[in-house]
């Protein structure tokens, strides 16, 4: 993830079970994201962590950009890697990325005002027409179990996340306040089959779901 202060031991214990975590990212993204994103497209992934979405995801140029430098070792050889922790982002250009994905990073900022400088940012990095995918922890569903992570800083709802992303200039396209559970050390089936189920049957959504999803547009 891309943050000022970046601890190594705690990114390493929490995902010391990267394969279990790889096979539901697969899932996730073979039915929920490349339905969204055509494979000539041009992908930023800011947060891209050990690249479980880039890895599975079909498109033309798909860019990581992370703080912790072992992430290069798990990107796939399609991916370009940046290691920063530079939020400007100076080093990518402007209105060329037809997608920029983020999932469980804003949370991790200092406050609000980082999280709109990433927003501007990814405005600025994005076609006309282009769009921001967003899975974010929703504060509202959670409660204090958000806090579980010692490195969760900045309060984030499906409400101020959609005030934030109107402030820098996006369109909304589509808000799922509840998608996907909080965690996968939660109740969240892990055999890709069962979450295969649980995406094909939204019922279920509402008495799982902690995390909301957001698309957005660029739209001048």
């Amino acid at each position: 993830m891309v943050v000022a202060e970046f601890n190594q031991e705690i990114y390493k214990k929490r995902h010391e079970n990267l394969q279990v975590n790889g096979k539901i990212w697969k899932v996730l993204v073979n039915v929920v994201f490349q339905p969204l994103i055509h494979e000539e497209a041009t992908v930023l992934d800011i947060g891209c962590g050990f690249c479980h979405f880039l890895n599975h995801l079909k498109a033309k140029e798909k860019v990581g950009v992370d703080a912790n430098p072992l992430a290069s070792h798990y990107a796939g050889e399609d991916v370009t890697f940046i290691q920063t922790s530079d939020l400007s982002l100076k080093m990518l250009p402007n209105n060329y990325f037809d997608f920029v994905f983020m999932s469980n990073f804003l949370e991790h900022l200092d406050g609000p005002k980082d999280v709109l400088s990433v927003l501007r940012r990814s405005w600025e990095l994005l076609k006309v027409g282009g769009k921001i995918i967003i899975l974010q922890p929703n504060f509202r569903l959670i409660g204090s179990a958000y806090f579980d992570f010692i490195d969760h800083t900045t309060i984030l709802t499906d409400r101020s996340l959609e005030e934030a992303l109107n402030v820098t200039g996006f369109g909304m396209e589509k808000k799922i306040i509840r998608f996907l559970p909080y965690t996968t050390k939660s109740k969240i089936p892990k055999h890709p089959y069962l979450v295969r189920l649980y995406l094909m049957f939204p019922p279920i959504w509402f008495l799982m779901g902690k995390q909301s999803l957001f698309i957005a547009f660029k739209h001048y």
